[in-house]
């Protein structure tokens, strides 16, 4: 990236002449002549260009959740946390939901895919319409093409860093500092770990190009694996037994007295 800001000043004659940022020889060989159809070949990287850690998503664990949800103060944010963590639509997406977009007997919600642009169906958990319902029998229902998100002193449609102060403020009071893209990771984890769930089907729900997006969210962190582990210190070790078709003074002899 920084090696073709400086490519691109020097184009238009701005910049320094030599690029401080250099090139891999290696993998501009390698990919002069490649086809699009064949596997991409492994190469090293170019000096000043450090490999990039993977980063595993951020997932609220659920006692943190349920702590985050009791600090909306609204039905509006309950609803809107509750869509979030239930459909996995990103945020610009959600908001951008009308009245229009709800379909009640399905329990979906049509949205505006990022990037493709296409209106496609997103699930909701019947909390999250449940809590959608209480909204609006408190602030009325929106004029026909409306937001269906509104906010709460002038109706109009609530905007992405109004809904980002909201859970800044929750972050205030509980410490912590999470995102309103955490509540797609969030929900992406809570699929992908479900048993009943297969990858390919968690992948339709999120929308992802690629099957390797999806497959990110089945990384366990050590985080998730405490009570887990702090079970498996309290269990007791078991003992070796050997089969009692086996003579013991045959046992003993062999591996010694235990």
């Amino acid at each position: 990236m920084v090696h073709g800001f400086y490519a691109f000043h020097r184009h238009y004659g701005r910049g320094p002449l030599i690029n401080p940022v250099p090139e891999s020889r290696d993998r501009r060989a390698r990919l002069a002549h490649r086809s699009p159809l064949e596997a991409p070949v492994p190469t090293r990287r170019a000096r000043l260009r450090p490999k990039v850690p993977d980063r595993q998503p951020r997932v609220i664990p659920d006692r943190l959740w349920d702590e985050l949800f009791a600090q909306m103060g609204c039905d509006r944010d309950r609803a809107l946390l509750a869509c979030y963590v239930s459909s996995g639509a990103r945020a610009s997406e959600l908001l951008g939901v009308r009245l229009e977009d709800v379909d009640w007997s399905a329990g979906c919600l049509w949205v505006i895919t990022k990037g493709t642009g296409q209106r496609d169906p997103v699930p909701a958990s019947p909390q999250a319409f449940a809590h959608t319902a209480a909204y609006l029998d408190q602030a009325g229902l929106p004029k026909p093409g409306g937001p269906l998100w509104r906010t709460r002193r002038e109706p109009r449609q609530l905007a992405y860093w109004a809904m980002r102060r909201v859970l800044q403020r929750a972050n205030a009071m509980l410490g912590t500092n999470y995102t309103l893209h955490d509540t797609r990771h969030t929900a992406a984890t809570r699929m992908a770990r479900d048993p009943s769930l297969t990858l390919v089907e968690v992948q339709t729900i999120l929308r992802h190009a690629h099957l390797s997006t999806t497959a990110r969210y089945t990384a366990v962190g050590l985080e998730h694996l405490m009570d887990k582990l702090a079970e498996h210190y309290q269990r007791p070790r078991q003992e070796v037994r050997w089969s009692q078709t086996y003579d013991p003074a045959d046992v003993e002899a062999a591996f010694g007295a235990r």
